[in-house]
């Protein structure tokens, strides 16, 4: 059977097949794609055999692309060490900060802590993400981000190529980190009290 993929939650890794002689669209798992370099797509021409799941629904099995429409386009690898220079350059930010006006110590813990812990949740969902599992909300990741994780995050998206493509994704990602920078721009220098006074 051939068809084009229509629907897909990369999230929770399944999608609908619309086949190409018509009829209602065929259910399809992360699994039934096996070993593969990137992410399937909405868009994206398969072949596939159809078959029947444990309650007899119909489904897609042996999926294979057909490579009939270009991948999204990857980042280069210049771009992403581009990228990972902002994780230095912020430490660079930060350390400025605490020799001319002093930081808190949970300042730190927070970055290093929270960083941490972002990254080992981008390593869980790629790897849920392979074996199809269960995987991470998007909204959670980015609530993470939002917490002091974002260079954290930033590392696993570049050093783990995970969700480092999407671009609504990628869009409020970056949406978290300017928040939390300017959140902390406005609680540990002396434009907090300019905005104080401006507001």
């Amino acid at each position: 059977m051939k068809g084009t993929l229509t629907q897909w939650d990369d999230a929770k890794g399944y999608g609908f097949i619309t086949p190409d002689g018509g009829g209602d669209k065929v259910f399809v798992h992360i699994k039934a794609f096996g070993l593969r370099p990137h992410r399937p797509y909405v868009g994206e021409r398969l072949g596939y055999e159809e078959g029947r799941d444990a309650q007899g629904k119909r489904r897609a099995q042996g999926v294979r692309s057909l490579a009939m429409r270009a991948m999204p386009p990857v980042p280069s690898a210049r771009d992403r060490g581009r990228l990972l220079l902002l994780v230095p350059g912020f430490a660079g930010f930060v350390l400025a900060c605490h020799l001319l006006w002093g930081l808190p110590n949970a300042a730190w813990g927070a970055y290093s802590a929270m960083s941490m812990a972002t990254f080992i949740v981008y390593a869980l969902d790629k790897r849920a993400a392979r074996t199809g599992g269960l995987r991470v909300a998007e909204n959670t990741l980015h609530g993470l981000a939002l917490l002091c994780g974002w260079p954290g995050a930033l590392l696993a998206q570049e050093l783990l190529r995970h969700k480092s493509v999407k671009p609504a994704f990628r869009r409020l990602f970056w949406f978290t980190v300017a928040l939390n920078v300017l959140g902390f721009v406005l609680l540990f220098t002396p434009l907090r009290q300019w905005a104080a006074l401006r507001f």
